[in-house]
């Protein structure tokens, strides 16, 4: 297993930023696709400093927030604390390393996998492990860098075994699912030295259907 998949190394790679390595704000393609959802159960996976959960659990979601860094676990649970109890009372955190195959509850309304970028086979495997744990009516929602930003200059991991486009998630679902999205959204983002490039996003969004 490559050290980039371990504890140890996003340990690290969070302890190299005093506060955060990300922005705080929530993922825009979670927004878009869970804006108009009705609140309910919510697993956020690889959920880091925890704002997508924040996001879910100000607007009525239950969540249990999961990753294997303990480091980004801390400060999405020093997060949760300054917040108002309503919200605070609806987020969990949990150490996990879904390499190891845990157990998850079951039962979602809503499975948020957002930019986790694994090789095949352990990516498929997860994957559909991951989706099974989404309930009837509920919505699996993955989101990734696309393949093609591997070229556009905002700094992705250099091994192209990572990326992934959506019709291969989509091709690990079964008839028992409604595919509401799947596709490439392009957006623009700034590089290093100053330039707007676009990007793009791959979005599968699913709702099981039974």
């Amino acid at each position: 297993m490559s050290v980039e998949y371990t504890q140890e190394f996003w340990d690290d790679r969070y302890r190299q930023h005093a506060s955060r390595i990300w922005s705080g704000d929530p993922n825009r393609q979670l927004v878009a696709a869970a804006q108009d959802l009705s609140p309910g159960r919510a697993l956020d996976v690889g959920c880091g400093e925890g704002a997508d959960a924040v996001w879910l659990a100000s607007r009525g979601w239950t969540v249990l927030g999961v990753d294997v860094s303990e480091v980004a676990l801390s400060r999405a649970r020093t997060h949760a604390e300054a917040l108002e109890e309503p919200i605070t009372d609806r987020l969990e955190w949990r150490h996990v390393d879904l390499l190891a195959s845990p157990e998850l509850p079951g039962g979602q309304d809503l499975v948020s996998i957002q930019f986790m970028h694994l090789p095949d086979p352990d990516r498929s495997r997860i994957f559909k492990q991951l989706a099974t744990l989404v309930g009837i009516g509920g919505t699996l929602l993955i989101v990734a860098h696309d393949p093609s930003d591997r070229h556009a200059g905002v700094g992705r991991p250099p091994h192209a075994e990572l990326f992934y486009t959506p019709q291969q998630i989509a091709a690990l679902l079964d008839d028992s699912w409604d595919i509401r999205a799947c596709e490439s959204r392009p957006r623009t983002q700034r590089t290093p030295d100053g330039r707007d490039v676009t990007i793009r996003d791959a979005v599968l969004q699913a709702v099981r259907l039974r």
